[in-house]
């Protein structure tokens, strides 16, 4: 039986805001375009890391915020 059962409360799911979604996009554009302009190159495999490390940080960011 967990502590949550036991002291007689319904767990309950957290939403996420909006605000969580976007801030995760803009920053996942963000970083995808200072990786980039980091590299110093538009080579195909700058661009797949790019959007790897991109796509990494925004799920974070998404995720993080509660």
């Amino acid at each position: 039986m967990s502590a949550i059962t036991k002291a007689g409360a319904t767990p309950t799911r957290l939403k996420r805001s909006r605000a969580s979604l976007v801030g995760g996009i803009a920053t996942g554009i963000g970083v995808f375009v200072l990786a980039v302009l980091l590299a110093g190159d538009t080579s195909a495999t700058t661009i797949a890391v790019g959007l790897a490390v991109a796509s990494a940080v925004a799920i974070w960011v998404r995720l993080a915020d509660l």
